[in-house]
C-alpha cells in the first residue's frame, strides 16, 4: 500500500513539473467581470440547476478567454466586463420537440437562426497602465457559426461560442501576438 501512495505522489510531482515546464513563458493577466449574469439573455440549462449552469458555462468561458491571452506579452492586462451572453441555440422542453411525453429534461435545440452572441466592453493595457487597445459596447455575433468546418467537431462544450471568441481574439489582438512572438 505504501508503495501505491509512493508512487501516486512521484506521479503528482511530475505532473507538476511537467505543467511547469511547458506552462508559456509570457501570458497577459486577465480580469473578467460578469455583469448580471442572472439578466443575461441566454444561459440556460436543459438538465441543471440555472445558477449552477451559468456558473459553470461563465468559468468554461473565462478560462477559455484565459488561454486565448496566453499568447499575449506578460506585462499587459487584458480587462473584460461582460454585459451579455446568448448561447447559440434555445432550450425547449423535451416534449415540445417530440422527445417525450413531459417528463424528460429539456434540449438545447440549435438552428441558424439563434447565433451565438456576447456583448462585452475591454481594455488591454501594458506595464505601465497605459491602454493599448479598447472597446466600448462590443456586440460579438457569429451569424455563420453553423457553416465553418472548423465548428463542425463539437466534441466540446461551448463550441459556437468559443469559436466567436477565437475569431474576435485573432482579428483583435493580432498585432500584439505578432509582436510577443
Amino acid at each position: 500500500m505504501n508503495k501505491l501512495r509512493t508512487f501516486s505522489y512521484l506521479g503528482c510531482a511530475t505532473a507538476v513539473g511537467l505543467l511547469v515546464a511547458f506552462a508559456p513563458t509570457h501570458a497577459a493577466e486577465v480580469k473578467i467581470t460578469w455583469e448580471e449574469p442572472e439578466t443575461y439573455s441566454d444561459v440556460k440549462p436543459t438538465n441543471e440547476s440555472r445558477k449552477r449552469f451559468r456558473e459553470r458555462t461563465l468559468e468554461d468561458l473565462e478560462q477559455h478567454i484565459v488561454e486565448l491571452a496566453s499568447d499575449l506579452p506578460d506585462s499587459q492586462v487584458l480587462t473584460m466586463t461582460v454585459t451579455n451572453v446568448d448561447l447559440a441555440g434555445q432550450v425547449w422542453p423535451s416534449q415540445f420537440v417530440g422527445f417525450g411525453s413531459g417528463g424528460g429534461s429539456d434540449v438545447r435545440i440549435i438552428k441558424r437562426i439563434d447565433i451565438p452572441r456576447m456583448a462585452f466592453s475591454y481594455s488591454l493595457t501594458n506595464a505601465e497602465g497605459e491602454i493599448i487597445l479598447s472597446g466600448e459596447d462590443v456586440k460579438l455575433k457569429d451569424m455563420d457559426f453553423m457553416e465553418s468546418t472548423i465548428r463542425r467537431n463539437r466534441t466540446e462544450s461551448l463550441t459556437y461560442e468559443k469559436a466567436m471568441l477565437n475569431d474576435w481574439f485573432a482579428d483583435t489582438f493580432s498585432t500584439q501576438v505578432a509582436v510577443n512572438n
